[in-house]
């Protein structure tokens, strides 16, 4: 009787493949930062999705996660990364845990990314990824992220990926002087603007490069999940 079965080897290849086209889609869309790329090429976004969902793993969608949160599309993490321009020698904080994807790539980029979550059950799964990636420079925290993590702070760079009125004061005052702030902001019911927001010792640059639309920041932790 013939095995019909695909050989394994087969299954990693397609995954291989299918990454290469992942990457090739992003180039195609305007990314040129080569340390963002391979970054994102590092990451096998699978991991980070549903079972049910991982035929689309690497399509440019937003993807549902656990919590009603939900997973960007690669294309805007790209974005965002790219906007934040970072270096290997800084320190980032990441306000929105969710799958863990956004902050994986980061720590292929940074020293040290610190990710905070209002949910309990997304920051465990999200420490478990990190661990089974070997991203030892990662690490997940439960809390409220608009307080930011002041006890890990200051920060060379923060990423916040939900959307709020303006940017929250508190994680203004954990930015290094000369560090960069990305994050949506607008109404929730309405497409925001993603900022990019520098700290100067004169004031701010505060600059909106692209329109998205993001669940938006609660305050708090969650009391269940």
């Amino acid at each position: 009787m013939m095995n019909h079965m695909e050989p394994e080897g087969a299954v990693v290849d397609g995954e291989k493949a299918e990454r290469m086209g992942f990457i090739l889609g992003l180039r195609q869309r305007g990314l040129r930062d080569v340390a963002v790329l391979r970054a994102l090429e590092l990451v096998p976004r699978p991991l980070f999705v549903d079972p049910a969902l991982r035929r689309h793993a690497y399509d440019d969608v937003a993807l549902p996660i656990a919590c009603g949160q939900t997973m960007s599309q690669p294309s805007l993490v790209a974005a965002m990364t790219e906007a934040l321009g970072v270096t290997a020698d800084h320190t980032v904080l990441e306000v929105g845990t969710g799958s863990g994807y956004q902050a994986a790539v980061l720590g292929h980029l940074a020293a040290r990314v610190v990710t905070v979550d209002r949910y309990r059950s997304l920051v465990a799964e999200a420490q478990t990824r990190f661990e089974v990636l070997g991203l030892k420079n990662v690490t997940a925290y439960v809390g409220d992220g608009m307080l930011g993590m002041p006890a890990r702070a200051p920060f060379d760079r923060i990423m916040v990926t939900a959307s709020a009125p303006d940017i929250p004061m508190a994680l203004v005052d954990q930015l290094k002087l000369g560090g960069v702030i990305v994050m949506p902001v607008g109404a929730p019911d309405e497409p925001q603007s993603l900022v990019r927001y520098v700290k100067e010792q004169a004031g701010r640059t505060r600059t909106e490069f692209m329109k998205a639309r993001f669940v938006p920041l609660v305050p708090g932790a969650a009391a269940t999940l």
